[in-house]
């Protein structure tokens, strides 16, 4: 059988991904390292606690009402996946995102149960009031307890927000425009749902930056792993037999 030449693919459009997933890893490590989240809560909070936890824009609007928005939101995905809304991807594309959106969802909440790093609003020096005084431990502090319940870290309201960011990996390749506006929507929600939280005392900032970035990880090995394998089922297609392409060369 003679040798297979594999034709040149046209450039993705994923090709920073990896890239900026890396940068915004070192982002996030670099605030941890700050140690900045202690201090940032103590601008908002006292041992009276924090004033904002009840206010509400940001628990009625943001917080709850946020909470239904993401539940709508993933409902038309849902039908969209099942009849579709808009032209562009396909149905097994639209079927596919909707899992990983369903998987972010779920990614961090499984990783807020066994998290022993407890709210801000669990803290001794907020105004809490434990049988045993709850302090300030780095997530990175594995097997230290802060003498709280835990399950806190990272933020599942704000990944209520990013795990829609599936959208615009769904997006990009149809409708770039429409995905780069997706993109702009899900990241000012899941910012504005992490800052509501962190005024009310129950997340630290950095809870918001780990789920971010995790969810973008998730849409990220979602795509390469559905690239690499429509790269393996186009490959017998795409490879062609030198000698014929040398056959067209020389008629030519």
């Amino acid at each position: 059988m003679p040798p297979l030449v594999t034709l040149p693919a046209s450039p993705a459009v994923h090709r920073h991904d990896l890239p900026v997933l890396l940068a915004t890893l070192l982002a996030v490590l670099a605030w941890d390292a700050s140690g900045l989240d202690l201090a940032v809560m103590r601008l908002l909070g006292d041992a009276g606690g924090f004033p904002l936890r009840q206010a509400w824009w940001t628990r009625s609007l943001l917080h709850d009402g946020g909470r239904w928005l993401g539940w709508m939101l993933l409902a038309l995905l849902a039908f969209d996946a099942w009849r579709p809304l808009l032209a562009g991807p396909s149905r097994a594309e639209r079927c596919r995102w909707l899992a990983v959106t369903l998987a972010a969802a779920l990614l961090v909440p499984g990783l807020k149960r066994i998290s022993r790093t407890s709210c801000p609003w669990d803290l001794a020096e907020f105004g809490a009031q434990a049988a045993t005084p709850v302090l300030h431990v780095s997530h990175w502090a594995w097997g230290v307890f802060d003498g709280g319940a835990g399950h806190c870290f990272p933020s599942g309201h704000a990944a209520g927000a990013f795990c829609f960011l599936s959208g615009y990996f769904l997006l990009r390749a149809h409708r770039p425009r429409l995905a780069r506006v997706w993109l702009a929507g899900t990241l000012l929600a899941g910012v504005l749902f992490g800052l509501a939280q962190t005024l009310r005392g129950a997340h630290y900032p950095s809870h918001t930056l780990w789920s971010a970035w995790l969810c973008a990880a998730l849409c990220v090995a979602a795509q390469r792993s559905a690239t690499a394998s429509a790269a393996d089922s186009t490959s017998g297609a795409m490879a062609l037999p030198i000698s014929t392409i040398d056959a067209t060369r020389s008629g030519s």
